[in-house]
This record gives structure tokens, C-alpha cells and sequence, in this order.
């Protein structure tokens, strides 16, 4: 993830801002030029922006219809003409916001002579919750943020995202589902052949605390979810439609074994006791399909955070560390890094580093992973796989 600046006032600006606080310009993300963007109405358009920052028009904007059990894409009712904007970071060409910005769940824009309504992360959604349920809602947005947090990743390391649209039997597509009141199954979060299901509940930040703990995990987030399970997508489309299979079973294992049964086993067996010399968490070790989902989710962890750290400027050196061996300065674009030692060489120190702040204020580390040299090279093929350059 970079930093943005505001084009009207030079204003420190993140990714989900939707309002400059230094001059109250409008802003929205320009996900073809990933660029957050001040706004100017276009001709004829007046831009209003509430106190809250919610992006608004003096114009109606579209309705969208929800419900935990509606199949396809959320229903658009009686449309009027939405609010039109002239980004300062593409003068020269107009743009409106995705339909779920009436709902303060997006600030992503589209161009306004596509017929598409919803912006590229949000037309991959299938099934949206009950919106009314002011519950589901806020649990939405919290989903929303990260989803694009996620798909920020995506575009930027150029991986296929078909929508089921595009392509109905393998496109990616999102169900966000919430547990109906007298349910005895719950839903659970997961992939099934391009569909990623994720419990709504686990936007309460509560009860993901206590799965977490109930599961033993170090690590438990919405972000996390969405890029474990796009771990098993993207499998499917890089992996084995990619013809890499020989070369990822070398690496993570032979994945033909019957997956229920691997997970039973693992349920009732747990981990082996050496599992941190050759995977990344206990849960890696169940099948090979999930020891690549959990590498995968890793990969987008670390170069995500060292993006980060270069647009702060961020560099590590210890004044103890005689033999050089946790200094280290961020100045390379990590996203497209095509060295897993470069990654590693920066990774580490600054996790040591955060992790160390983090115990200072008594909060748990921020890293909590031990990176053995059989996980570097999983992650050093994952890293080779969507750069394209596997041998």
C-alpha cells in the first residue's frame, strides 16, 4: 500500500479517504491509475461533500437492493443520473463513483462511459447482506475496506480477475453472507471454484477474537481471510490451469491426496511437532493446497507492508547491531521485486523492529511468523509464479 497526496493542497491523504480534511476536496480512487484523486464536478454538476466526508451529489443517486439470500449480482432499482467528476489525476476524461458509494461502502471510480455501475472490486460481489439491519451494514463496510485493500493487491501485481459475468465458470465472485437468526449451521468462511464465502460475523471484532483463540491462531483478520481464500483461487487459474503443477507439487507437496480426509486428520492429529522448519502456520501443514493459500496470503502480507514502509521512508539501524545484521532501508518498489532474498533482507529487520515497538506498548507483535529457509522458498516460488518467471 503507497501514500497519496491531495492535488489541491500537497494534504497527506490514505487510501480510504474520501475528503481531503485540509480543503474539503472530494476524493475518490482511480484504480486504472491508482491514484487517489482530488475531484472537480464536471460542467454542469455541483459536488456537495456531508460533514461526515460521505461522498455525495446535489443529484439522486441510484438505489441497490440487498438481501443475505439474493443470487447475482445486488439488484440497482430506479436510477437517476449520478454525480459526474473530472479527477485532477485524468482532467481529460469523466468518472463517477460505484453505486455502493451511496451506501459509504466504496470510494472507487469508474469511467462514465462504461455501462458497468459497480467499480472493479465491487462487480465481483455476488451476494451483499441485508442492508436495512443497520448491523449488517456497518460488519459490510468493515468487509468492503478490506476487499479493496485486497484487490489494490491484485491489480498491481496484473493478476487475472474475471468477474461471473465475464466468464460464468471461472470468474471470481464474493457471497457475504450472514447467519440467519434461527440457524443451526453457520456460515462458514471458504472457496469453492471461484467463489469466496465470508461470514459476516466475522466483521465483530469479538467474536473473530474468540475464533481466533478457539483456533489457536496467532493471526486472524478480514484482510487476512480475503487473501488466504484468493490463495485457493488464484491456485486454480496460475497453478493448475497454468500448467505449474509438477513445479508447485515439488515445492508444496503432492496435492492429489484427498483433501477432507487431510483436514479431518489435521483436526484430530494437529500439526507435526517440527511443522515451523518447513511451513508458515500449523494450518499450512493440513494439505498442500491450504500450505499454498497461507503462503500466498503471506506473500500479498509482506509486500503490502513494505510498499508501506518505503512511502514512509522507513529504514532500520540499530545502533547495537555491529555486524549489520537487522539494518536495512526500504527503497525498493516490492511489488515488483523478482528477489525473494531482497524481500527477506528487509522483511525480517523491519518485522523485528515493529514487533519490538509493538511489545512496548504491551500489544501482541505485529509479525508473529518465524520464516524458515523452506518457507523463503515458498514464498520465493509464489513470488516467481505471478511474475511469470518460473523455469
Amino acid at each position: 500500500m503507497r501514500l497519496f497526496s491531495c492535488e489541491v493542497c500537497g494534504q497527506l491523504l490514505y487510501f480510504e479517504n474520501t475528503q481531503c480534511m485540509r480543503c474539503g476536496a472530494t476524493l475518490g480512487y482511480l484504480p486504472n491509475k491508482n491514484r487517489l484523486s482530488a475531484l472537480d464536478p464536471a460542467a454542469g454538476e455541483a459536488g456537495v461533500v456531508s460533514a461526515s466526508g460521505e461522498i455525495g451529489s446535489d443529484r439522486a443517486v441510484q438505489e441497490q437492493t440487498s438481501g443475505a439470500e439474493e443470487a447475482g449480482q445486488p439488484e440497482v432499482g430506479a436510477r437517476a443520473a449520478p454525480q459526474i467528476w473530472r479527477p485532477r489525476a485524468d482532467p481529460e476524461r469523466s468518472y463517477r463513483f460505484c453505486t455502493n458509494a451511496q451506501h459509504e461502502a466504496c470510494n472507487w471510480m469508474l469511467p462514465d462511459d462504461t455501462a458497468e455501475q459497480f467499480c472493479l472490486a465491487c462487480r465481483h460481489n455476488r451476494t451483499i447482506p441485508d442492508l436495512s439491519d443497520t448491523r449488517n451494514l456497518e460488519r459490510w463496510r468493515k468487509i468492503e475496506v478490506a476487499k479493496r485493500r485486497a484487490f489494490y493487491a491484485f491489480i498491481r501485481l496484473g493478476l487475472p480477475l474475471p468477474n461471473r459475468v465475464e466468464d460464468a465458470e471461472n470468474g471470481l465472485a464474493f457471497d457475504f453472507l450472514a447467519d440467519a437468526p434461527d440457524a443451526t449451521q453457520k456460515v462458514m468462511t471458504g472457496h469453492d471454484n471461484g467463489l469466496i464465502t465470508l461470514a459476516l460475523v466475522e466483521a465483530d471484532d469479538a467474536e473473530r477474537t474468540r475464533r481466533r483463540e478457539a483456533m489457536g491462531e496467532p493471526y486472524r483478520t478480514l484482510l487476512g481471510h480475503f487473501r488466504h481464500e484468493s490463495g485457493h483461487y488464484f491456485w486454480d487459474r496460475l497453478v493448475r490451469d497454468g500448467g505449474r503443477l509438477e513445479q508447485c507439487r515439488a515445492v508444496f507437496g503432492d496435492d492429489s491426496q484427498d483433501y477432507g480426509d487431510a483436514l479431518q486428520r489435521h483436526y484430530k492429529e494437529g500439526p507435526p511437532a517440527d511443522w515451523q522448519e518447513g511451513f508458515v502456520s500449523t494450518y499450512a501443514t493440513a494439505h498442500p493446497w491450504e500450505d499454498f493459500a497461507e503462503t500466498w496470503a503471506h506473500y500479498l502480507h509482506i509486500i503490502d507492508t513494505l510498499e508501506m514502509a518505503r512511502a514512509f521512508g522507513i529504514g532500520i539501524d540499530p545502533a547495537v547491531d555491529r555486524r549489520d545484521e537487522l539494518t536495512t532501508e526500504v527503497d525498493f518498489d516490492a511489488y515488483r521485486s523478482t528477489s525473494i532474498e531482497e524481500l527477506m533482507e528487509a522483511w525480517v529487520p523491519l518485522t523485528v523492529a515493529v514487533n519490538s515497538l509493538n511489545r512496548c506498548m504491551g500489544t501482541p507483535d505485529l509479525y508473529p511468523f518465524v520464516l524458515s529457509p523452506a518457507v523463503v522458498r515458498k514464498l520465493g516460488f509464489i513470488q516467481a509464479l505471478v511474475h511469470g518467471r518460473l523455469d
